[in-house]
């Protein structure tokens, strides 16, 4: 779809027929100078127009979307104003953020001005992962510790990972139903990479992918930023629409799929065993490549953790499945430690693409990654209890404070997908801030510019006080002031 690719021209200039494919259907037919600036300046923000690209001129965008020379005027002059294009007489109008503005996706991070996230004093209700279990670092920094000379008498290089930590990953997927050998692992520096790599291998700029939708945030980033075509397949409360999914897959014949079957983020929706099958197949006929991304598989609070999705295919029918994890969400996201698990050939294929980004990953942290893996099934308990324990911290809060809001309790997963009931979402996300509390806007999670509007996306993974403080305060930027104004008429983006 023309609205979730990236713009990055070869001359660094957007033509005005590629501005106008990608602004939002309500504003070409209504291109008011207001409405025009505040959708070219959330398409910078969300990353589908690069920075430092320059812009059409006014009369030929003016001609695009038809409307008079003097509203795109306007809407530059709006631009300028807030930081977020600069014009050079005889050059044209150009991109670039406000100062003191991160990049898409840095904000859930890191505070304005590249400050870390825990140096703020507000409530962050943007991030679903929890701080590191009690004891459990120094546990392992304590082992790692006199085996780290060993390793250091080498040159420290591991491209594929430490063999040590790619045999106990591939013996855990063993363990879980899906036997696995060693050389079918790569050691990665979180999920995040992982999911990286496999798109820089297998696709192409141009290339037609598949995701849910909604789907994670920064999953969406990563394909987009690599040009691709992206298609979507809906998660609702009730779950995945199989017939839709087949049917997609079929009509586009995308060259890779990237689900999240397990306590799907954001939705928490956990896909049944029959839908597994389904898709299994249907990628299968397509020759679609299926990224299944487990990094929320072992958050499983009401219901016993599934087995890996790859071990559904008759034996040889999981070739085309690319799975991928990490211990950001059991354990730590300060410890970069993910995986990828495919065949031994891909893995190769993989590693040559990883050495050219960053040769080798930390051994002090694989080394530290050993024992909190293998220590995984002790631990866990502990940590979903007491994930249970806020989860339902958090719905009491909202039941005493927002009682007009909506969700579905989750059997698994780090946070409620909570419908507002009305398109506001990213207009609180603005007021909450100014309140001090930081949460994930529905449209960041939507394939489509200006969706989801009326959700939020809301963590229980901090203290029972600290829930209840921020959905008090909430509370108080949803009911109080000036009605909240739908996204539609008003700046949807979060910096």
């Amino acid at each position: 779809m023309a609205g979730a690719r990236v713009v990055q021209t070869a001359d660094r200039t957007l033509g005005s027929r590629q501005l106008a494919a990608l602004l939002p259907a309500e504003v070409r037919a209504r291109p008011g100078y207001r409405a025009l600036a505040d959708a070219v300046r959330t398409l910078i923000l969300d990353g589908r127009i690069a920075l430092h690209v320059r812009l059409p001129a006014e009369r030929e965008l003016a001609e695009a979307v038809g409307a008079s020379r003097a509203t795109v005027t306007g809407a530059y002059d709006l631009l300028r104003e807030s930081g977020y294009v600069r014009s050079r007489r005889g050059s044209g109008t150009w991109t670039e953020l406000p100062e003191g503005h991160g990049p898409v996706g840095a904000h859930t991070l890191v505070g304005a001005g590249g400050h870390r996230a825990d140096t703020d004093p507000g409530i962050d209700l943007a991030i679903a992962a929890m701080g590191a279990p009690d004891g459990s670092l120094a546990d392992a920094l304590a082992w790692a510790a006199p085996r780290l000379p060993g390793y250091a008498r080498s040159p420290g290089y591991h491209p594929y990972g430490l063999p040590d930590l790619r045999t106990a990953v591939a013996e855990r997927f063993t363990r879980r139903g899906l036997p696995t050998r060693p050389e079918q692992i790569l050691v990665t520096a979180g999920a995040q990479q992982a999911l990286a790599l496999v798109v820089g291998l297998l696709c192409r700029a141009g290339d037609r992918v598949v995701t849910e939708n909604p789907t994670y945030a920064n999953a969406l980033d990563a394909l987009r930023r690599a040009g691709l075509r992206t298609g979507s397949i809906a998660v609702s409360d009730a779950g995945w629409d199989m017939e839709i999914a087949e049917s997609t897959l079929r009509q586009t014949v995308p060259r890779l799929a990237y689900t999240i079957p397990d306590f799907q983020n954001p939705t928490g929706a956990l896909m049944p065993e029959e839908q597994r099958l389904r898709l299994l197949a249907a990628t299968r006929r397509t020759g679609t490549w299926l990224v299944v991304d487990e990094t929320i598989a072992d958050i499983a609070l009401d219901v016993p953790p599934p087995p890996p999705l790859a071990s559904l295919a008759p034996r040889g029918g999981a070739d085309h499945v690319i799975t991928i994890g990490s211990l950001s969400k059991t354990h730590w996201g300060g410890l970069r430690v993910g995986w990828v698990r495919a065949t031994a050939k891909l893995i190769t294929e993989l590693t040559g693409v990883r050495v050219c980004a960053d040769m080798s990953g930390s051994v002090l942290d694989q080394l530290v990654a050993l024992p909190l893996l293998a220590d995984l099934d002790r631990s866990l308990p502990a940590r979903l209890a007491q994930l249970r324990d806020r989860r339902a911290a958090l719905v009491r809060s909202l039941e005493r404070h927002t009682p007009e809001w909506s969700w579905r309790l989750p059997p698994g997963g780090l946070s409620l997908w909570v419908d507002l009931g009305e398109p506001v979402s990213s207009a609180l996300t603005e007021r909450a801030a100014a309140a001090g509390v930081h949460i994930g806007r529905g449209a960041r999670f939507g394939v489509d510019p200006g969706t989801f509007e009326h959700r939020l996306r809301l963590p229980y993974t901090l203290p029972p006080e600290e829930l209840d403080e921020g959905v008090r305060r909430l509370a108080q930027a949803f009911h109080e002031g000036v009605p909240l104004t739908p996204a539609v008429d008003r700046p949807h983006w979060v910096a």
